[in-house]
């Protein structure tokens, strides 16, 4: 994959603004965004290597709290002090709330089929309270530019660009 792009997404239901610069060059992916709210403000880094995986996650919020964690590329999990995290073993991808950008992150690693779905283990951050947890999440390709997004009981239909990035999460963010 290559990329090169500036994207901007509205928060609709926490009133949030976000900017979020990719760079993929084929030998990693480099993704950086900040993301205002109105009780909360934060700054996060992402690194995906070669084969999309994501090696190294870094978030930092206004009011001086900051969450490091990497991984070895195939699912285990260490924390700033290289202390490893077992709950979170066998995850490859993060899902940061309150960002549409790391829906993508499983979507352009994986081989998709219409009607297929995937399931993901991913490590999920909720950035405005700094809580880590895994997550069961499925995708399944509708279309080109659509796929249901389905965690615990909660499902939305997302629809993404020509790059796989999200323009509409009904309900929840708008790219601008």
């Amino acid at each position: 994959m290559s990329l090169n792009q500036s994207c901007r997404w509205r928060g609709l239901d926490l009133k949030t603004l976000e900017h979020c610069h990719i760079i993929a060059n084929g030998r990693d992916t480099r993704i950086r965004g900040a993301i205002i709210g109105n009780d909360f403000g934060l700054f996060y880094r992402i690194k995906l290597d070669e084969n999309g995986h994501t090696r190294t996650l870094k978030i930092e919020r206004a009011d001086g709290q900051a969450l490091e964690l990497f991984c070895d590329g195939e699912g285990g999990w260490s924390d700033d002090r290289a202390e490893p995290i077992a709950a979170l073993r066998g995850c490859v991808d993060v899902d940061i709330w309150p960002t549409p950008m790391t829906n993508s992150l499983p979507i352009w690693r994986t081989e998709w089929s219409d009607g297929k779905p995937q399931k993901f283990a991913m490590v999920w951050i909720d950035a405005t309270t700094m809580e880590v947890r895994r997550a069961e999440q499925v995708y399944t390709r509708i279309d080109a530019g659509h796929f249901r997004f389905q965690s615990d009981d909660f499902e939305a239909v997302l629809t993404l660009d020509a790059d796989g990035l999200v323009t509409d999460y009904p309900g929840l963010f708008a790219r601008d």
